[in-house]
């Protein structure tokens, strides 16, 4: 009997995956030199239930499981800022202490994904999401309970750790999901979750802070969790596929050449079948490889560093991701010094603060819904023209729109808070900043997660700890420049590293196609050796 379908990684992916069937020696030797011949589709092969066959409605849910687990990241990034002044009277820490919490915490936030993202290969997306929570909840407990200003930095660390995984799974759970032509717009409305976190963790933060005291942020931090623990727990269904994995397929590659076999993944199940056996003993084709559920992968094999290398070998990914940080770093900073402003100029409370800071969150909210949807519509237009051809870096077309208005608007919430211009102002600047920032930002995304077909978490990851890097650096100068040049200096500046981070968008939609496809031969010719 042929193995089922999940035992033909190599051919194309139909919306239903039907049991395994009897046919004949005839069908079965047409199986073997298909498979022997064509070529292997990490993106489109053939699983048991897949994902992508599953109803909008169950699509649906885990969409929004993911996006509101997504919001802990956000959230727990900026809901401390209202409470900052109360730890450091409580705990009696100095400002470099309180600062010192919320960079780490940026930064472990960004790295530890590549961790996350290499147990995802082998245990799957729903036991990431369950033990990263749990971790979660410890940490903001522990927090919340803290008496002294070391245990709270310690355990913002740990929270930091937990509150990463959704970051580097997320869009692989996507992509397990959704074909590469509704992703744009799926993501986008992914990532407008962890955007309103941002936001919204000022609001909530200023609110717990003044009704109650600062310790119960944190408790309001590990009650949200405990919610999406639950919702993974109860709702959730894992979406990974081996199959699809590329360090599987790399596993399934090298025991195949190890025992002398051909690359193609047919697999003959039933090893006492007479016919299957006579063919193993005279046949080329035949495989003798052991039942797919009889592979398992190690941390060995999905060691993380090894493909972040091949990531970062590529010079399209190296041009992304570039930008990709730039982008981070300016929503980051500019949430983090507004603070600041607001408090400083305007003389405004927590409550107050959060409330324009709320501007910001929106405008990056509807720039990532809309920003994916005209993602999805100009890739359908390109490969309509193209004869319904399609390549990753037609994703990009769409960010052009909005690279005319994105530095101006970083330019007029520079002057309008240098002038102390009536805060109406400050929040259109916020909002149009937001907007135009993250509709961008979105196709970026999308394009990383395409661009690394049977890699996306670990791209992800890669993306990740690239934005913890760049977020931590402009954390640490902020202030400094802020305080020296006050906002209209520093989000000039802004203004020009953000055309240049559009200057290297541009350069990876003309010349990016180039750069994948020769980082992709040089893998296969190493491959092959």
């Amino acid at each position: 009997m042929l193995a089922p379908a999940e035992s033909f990684p190599g051919r194309p992916a139909t919306a239903d995956v039907t049991p395994a069937r009897k046919i004949n020696s005839d069908d079965l030797e047409k199986q073997h030199i298909s498979a022997a011949l064509e070529k292997l589709d990490i993106e489109h092969a053939i699983v048991l239930d897949d994902p992508r066959g599953w109803s909008h409605h169950r699509k649906n849910i885990i969409l929004i499981i993911v996006s509101a687990a997504s919001m802990i990241a956000g959230l727990s990034a900026n809901i401390q800022n209202p409470a900052n002044q109360n730890i450091e009277d409580d705990l009696h820490a100095s400002p470099s202490s309180i600062s010192l919490s919320l960079s780490l915490f940026i930064l472990f936030q960004g790295i530890v994904p590549l961790l996350w993202s290499a147990v995802s290969e082998i245990k799957g997306r729903k036991v990431v999401y369950l033990l990263s929570f749990a971790i979660f909840i410890l940490g903001s407990a522990i927090v919340a309970i803290s008496k002294s200003i070391e245990l709270l930095i310690g355990m913002r660390v740990i929270q930091a750790a937990g509150s990463s995984a959704v970051i580097a799974i997320g869009t692989g759970t996507l992509a397990d999901l959704y074909e590469p032509a509704e992703r744009g717009s799926k993501i986008g409305l992914y990532y407008s979750a962890p955007l309103l976190g941002l936001s919204l963790g000022p609001i909530l933060g200023g609110s717990l802070t003044q009704g109650f005291n600062w310790r119960a942020v944190f408790w309001f931090l590990v009650i949200f969790a405990g919610l999406n623990f639950f919702s993974f727990l109860v709702f959730f269904n894992d979406t990974f596929r081996r199959e699809r994995s590329s360090a599987y397929q790399a596993v399934m590659k090298r025991r195949s050449q190890e025992r002398g076999q051909i690359t193609s993944q047919l697999v003959v199940e039933n090893q006492g079948d007479d016919w299957a056996r006579s063919k193993a003993d005279n046949s080329p084709l035949a495989i003798e490889a052991p039942p797919l559920r009889d592979i398992k992968l190690s941390l060995t094999d999905v060691n993380p560093f090894p493909p972040l290398l091949l990531i970062l070998k590529r010079w399209n990914n190296i041009a992304i991701l570039f930008p990709s940080g730039l982008f981070f770093a300016f929503s980051f900073s500019i949430t983090y010094t507004c603070a600041r402003t607001m408090s400083n100029k305007y003389k405004y409370d927590a409550l107050q603060t959060g409330l324009v800071l709320l501007a910001f969150g929106i405008g990056c909210l509807s720039g990532s819904i809309l920003g994916g949807r005209w993602s999805d519509y100009k890739l359908a237009q390109i490969k309509t023209n193209d004869d319904g051809k399609s390549h990753p870096e037609m994703r990009l077309e769409s960010t052009k729109v909005a690279m005319w208005f994105f530095p101006p608007s970083v330019v007029g919430y520079a002057w309008v808070c240098e002038k102390d211009v009536h805060v109406s102002a400050v929040c259109v600047m916020l909002f149009l900043a937001g907007f135009f920032s993250i509709w961008i930002y979105a196709s970026t995304l999308a394009y990383i997660v395409d661009a690394n077909v049977g890699r996306s978490s670990i791209a992800t990851a890669s993306n990740s700890a690239i934005r913890g890097i760049s977020a931590f650096v402009a954390a640490e100068v902020a202030v400094p420049l802020q305080d020296a040049i006050g906002d209209g200096g520093l989000y000039t500046i802004w203004a020009g590293v953000m055309i240049v981070a559009e200057l290297f968008i541009l350069l990876v939609l003309y010349q990016g196609g180039k750069w994948r496809e020769r980082g992709q031969a040089k893998e296969r010719e190493a491959a092959d050796k």
